[in-house]
């Protein structure tokens, strides 16, 4: 697979982005296994920008690790530094098809209202009400039910 040609300036940018980053794939004292390639494959299609921690002191070793994660990968290496290797690959985009259902009425809302006391000095309180679909919250802090349409009679409707 071929690698990603990135410009410096797209590297440079990638660097930045990495920086704050915690690797999420470790490398150890067996090396490259198919397990870590799949764990990096995996992460690269959920973040998208990973680093990658290798627990070897052979920076030779590091180096083909990481030129071979960025073949079979088919991702851009962004940078290795010590121990640590940044790959990048865009995200793939997932595509959700969103099922809107007709009949489904909106759900629960909970609203904090204070109610304050009637004497004076005290705290007010502080309430979670529950306000359902057909329902509202007045700006007293009382739940009212959504008043439905008025029926029009048979007469009005034949005359629209």
């Amino acid at each position: 697979m071929p690698l990603i040609q990135l410009t410096p300036a797209q590297r440079k940018v990638h660097r930045a982005e990495a920086h704050h980053l915690d690797p999420v794939v470790m490398v150890g004292g067996d090396g490259l296994t198919p397990g870590v390639i799949k764990e990096a494959n995996l992460a690269l299609n959920a973040h998208g920008l990973i680093k990658v921690r290798v627990f070897s002191d052979d920076r030779v070793a590091r180096e083909t690790m990481f030129q071979t994660l960025a073949d079979e990968l088919s991702a851009a290496p962004i940078q290795h530094i010590g121990k640590l290797l940044v790959l990048w690959r865009p995200k793939p985009e997932i595509k959700k098809e969103r099922v809107e259902d007709e009949d489904r009425m909106p759900g629960p809302r909970d609203f904090k209202v204070l109610k304050h006391s009637s004497r004076g000095g005290q705290r007010p309180e502080i309430k979670t009400l529950r306000v359902l679909g057909n329902q509202r919250l007045t700006a007293g802090g009382q739940v009212k039910r959504a008043k439905p349409k008025p029926k029009t009679s048979v007469k009005k409707r034949s005359q629209t």
